[in-house]
């Protein structure tokens, strides 16, 4: 049994986001994964803001939304359009790899029980897939 479920009223499910934690979770996953970004030579390019604050706290509050808690993002972004807002920017499989590169040592850090590390993992490699849009490999044969 879910031993957070055991302090919760009867017939109500937690959340990934209670079980976590909370926010103060999601700040550690995504403060950690921004620390890799800011010196990534292939993805730094794709945030244009002088400073990773901004994209550092989309990221956040669409996690927290998405698992359950407060619906910030969407009160301040409207939906989040995932592909739409990423459309701009080349994102093939190296910029993948890299991306859950930085997530994977995010996600190890904040030491959840492995049920839930792996069902946040599953998503976030699936939403790394989603957003490939170019599927040639730059460096490959023309």
């Amino acid at each position: 049994m879910n031993p957070a479920a055991e302090s919760e009223p009867r017939g109500e499910a937690v959340t990934l986001f209670d079980a976590v934690g909370g926010e103060p979770t999601f700040r550690k996953l995504v403060d950690e994964f921004y620390a890799g970004i800011a010196t990534d030579p292939l993805l730094r390019p794709m945030y244009p803001e002088e400073d990773l604050g901004p994209a550092n706290e989309r990221m956040r509050l669409f996690l927290i939304q998405y698992w359950g808690g407060p619906n910030t993002y969407s009160a301040q972004r409207g939906h989040p359009r995932l592909r739409m807002r990423h459309a701009p920017f080349r994102i093939g499989p190296a910029e993948r790899d890299a991306w859950l590169s930085h997530m994977r040592r995010a996600v190890d850090s904040l030491d959840l029980p492995p049920a839930i590390a792996s069902e946040l993992w599953n998503y976030l490699e699936r939403a790394a897939y989603f957003m490939v849009n170019v599927m040639e490999d730059p460096a490959g044969p023309a």
